[in-house]
């Protein structure tokens, strides 16, 4: 490649720096002699997770499609050319591309479940009742909630750090995290027990990492070609169309887990359209995986009537 600089764009937090850092590296053991810069930028969701959205946004309320704003300044700079690329996890992602970018590869996913991380002496199995749950995601809540309607779930911003001490300085009996996180950022002394998918449907593209793109970029779709996992992408745009056609993003809380087993696909899919309306699960498997985007219309169709 002509290029041997890359500027890559990314997040600043810990959890963002160590995924846009792996995927670096693994760029630069392909690519010898390539050399990667990390370009950090703040985005409106950084603000948001702070506290400071207010502040900036003149006190707009950034609930609905505050998933889009952890990735609307990265995309910014990539179509203005400031950065040539930006890794994202692909849970943040709105559910459609912007117009002039793409997704030039999902490397090999890591495990899409959530987790649970208890005080000690609390395990997700035996939970006490009454049991204080930290979590922001109104998805986690409300699958909580139908196992274990006398919870109470305690609302939680910050990163996983933040997070994890609050477990004590709020006395809670235990938060929820997406066990991707908690590898990628190497904390494999933290005791989290997977939850399982029957009882907790996972974000959309929940473990994955995306790598975008400019649209018309060929020289480095060719560059990022060895780091695509097709699995990965078959599974997470099957997900990420269920999410774009039952209407997800932040105003819906929406759960998607596909799964390619042999040549077929399965899809679990989880939906409400807000809090105190009633949610759905649905679950179908087709032998042919090709069919994944007519799975994820079926199921968008069948849990919003």
């Amino acid at each position: 490649m002509t290029r041997r600089i890359l500027k890559m764009g990314t997040r600043g937090s810990a959890l963002a720096r160590a995924q846009s850092g792996q995927t670096a590296k693994a760029l630069i053991r392909l690519h010898p002699g390539l050399e990667i810069e990390p370009v950090i930028i703040e985005t409106s969701g950084d603000r948001f997770a702070s506290g400071r959205f207010q502040e900036s946004s003149g006190g707009a309320n950034p609930v609905q499609g505050v998933k889009g704003l952890f990735v609307k300044e990265i995309e910014q700079a990539l179509l203005e050319k400031r950065v040539d690329f930006a890794v994202h996890s692909a849970k943040d992602l709105p559910e459609r591309t912007a117009p002039g970018l793409a997704i030039g590869a999902y490397p090999e996913r890591e495990d899409p479940r959530d987790v649970f991380v208890g005080s000690p002496g609390v395990s997700w199995a035996r939970l006490p009742p009454g049991a204080r749950i930290g979590t922001s995601s109104l998805r986690r809540k409300l699958q909580l909630l139908a196992t274990r309607p006398d919870a109470a779930v305690v609302p939680l911003r910050g990163n996983v750090d933040t997070r994890l001490r609050k477990i004590s300085s709020e006395s809670l009996h235990g938060i929820i995290l997406a066990a991707a996180g908690l590898r990628r950022l190497g904390k494999s002394e933290i005791r989290a027990e997977p939850i399982s998918l029957d009882e907790m449907i996972p974000a959309p593209g929940q473990g994955a990492l995306a790598v975008e793109i400019r649209e018309d970029d060929r020289e480095l779709k060719d560059v990022l070609a060895p780091l695509e996992d097709p699995k990965t992408r078959t599974e997470v745009e099957c997900e990420r169309m269920f999410s774009a056609v039952a209407g997800g993003g932040c105003s819906a809380p929406v759960g998607a887990f596909a799964r390619i087993e042999g040549r077929g696909i399965s899809l679990q899919v989880f939906w409400a359209a807000d809090e105190k309306s009633p949610s759905r699960r649905w679950t179908k498997t087709l032998p042919d995986a090709g069919l994944w985007n007519n799975l994820a219309t079926e199921a968008a169709k069948v849990v919003r009537p």
